[in-house]
Order: C-alpha cells, then structure tokens, then sequence
C-alpha cells in the first residue's frame, strides 16, 4: 500500500521560517522572563462581569516608574493651576477664577489618585499572529494589532521619561485607528520589543 504524499503549503500558508520568531515571542520562557523585567506584576481589571477580560495567556505589564512620570507631570500641571487660580482671585480681585479653578484642581487631583491603578491596567501580549494591546478601567480598550501590518515600530521618550530610563512603544499599521502607543516600558524593554515586533512584521511581510 503506498502511503499517499504529505499535503504541500499553499502560497497563503505561512513557513516554519516566517512563524518561528512569532511563536518563540509568544511562548518562549526567556522572552516573557526580558519583557516582565521590573514590571508590575498583576494586571488590573475593572470590577462587574461586563467588563473586557483578558484572554488566558502571558500578559506583559510597564515599568511601576511611568506612576512618577505621570504624578510629577500631572502634579506640576496642578500647581500651576492652583497659583494661577490664587494670584487672578486674590492679587486681581478676579474671584470667578476659583470656579474653572477649583474644577479644574478637582479633575487633576483625581487624575492623580486613579493613576496607579490605570498604570496596572497597561498591557500587551505577543500571540502568533498580532499584539493584543490593553488599558483602561473606566473606558477599556482592547485591540489586536497584526504582526504584517505594522509600517512602523518607534520608541519615543520625553525629559521626565529619560530621567526615569522608561520609553513609549508606537506601532503605526495602515490603519490609524488599530495604532497602538505602549508607554512606560524601560528603556531595554521598548528596544528589545522593537527588534522582535520589526523582525516577525518584516517575515510576515514577505509571507502576504
């Protein structure tokens, strides 16, 4: 009896090749060991069974660092609201500056009290065909980017960013609405994300 030939690949099939690297980001022990390093360890979710749950799987979280970042710049941004609001209402005698003020100060003061808790709803995770991206806990977002259509990996960081050695991760795709910025990753993590996501996309590039 012969046995009949192994099925061949189709042209839509992608190779050992083009999948290797996707499946060794998405599952090699050492890869998530780099991308967990010095991050939050537990992945906040919002409360209520209508929520966006993470799928099972390795979720990749940022630096506990990018709190700082935003507390230092929020802050700063406070304080120069509050002296503004006292010099218009009490050197100029322009007492309706305490209402956008005081509104104002009350926005950001719980911008800053809600910031560690949307810093621990951040994260990503490197499947085989895309980055699913997460944050949010009052307004969620939940999108997967895939690996072939991202033009383009850059990592940007500001003066308070640099300070604290963390960066951001933009992927831009074709489609401006499935672009995804990753902030506060450490400086090693963003470019080590970047050197895998460019890899696989390049692969899965020439696999369309």
């Amino acid at each position: 009896m012969t046995n009949p030939p192994p099925p061949s690949s189709g042209p839509d099939t992608p190779t050992t090749g083009e999948t290797g690297r996707a499946d060794a980001a998405a599952s090699d022990p050492n890869e998530d060991e780099v991308l967990a390093r010095g991050t939050f360890t537990r992945l906040a979710e919002p409360r209520g069974a209508a929520r966006l749950a993470p799928d099972d799987g390795s979720w990749h979280q940022i630096s506990p660092k990018y709190v700082w970042v935003q507390v230092i710049s929020t802050g700063a941004f406070l304080a120069v609201v509050v002296v503004g609001m006292l010099v218009l209402a009490l050197a100029l005698h322009q007492t309706w500056a305490f209402i956008p003020g005081g509104i104002l100060s009350v926005i950001l003061v719980w911008t800053l009290a809600i910031t560690p808790r949307q810093a621990r709803s951040i994260g990503y995770r490197l499947r085989r065909d895309d980055l699913v991206f997460r944050r949010g806990i009052l307004w969620q977002r939940l999108v997967a980017v895939p690996y072939g259509r991202m033009q383009l990996v850059d990592i940007t960081h500001g003066p308070l960013d640099r300070g604290f050695g963390i960066a951001q991760l933009k992927l831009v795709t074709a489609a401006a609405a499935t672009g995804v910025t990753i902030p506060g990753l450490a400086q090693e993590t963003a470019e080590h994300l970047r050197d895998v996501l460019i890899e696989v996309a390049e692969s899965r590039r020439t696999g369309l």
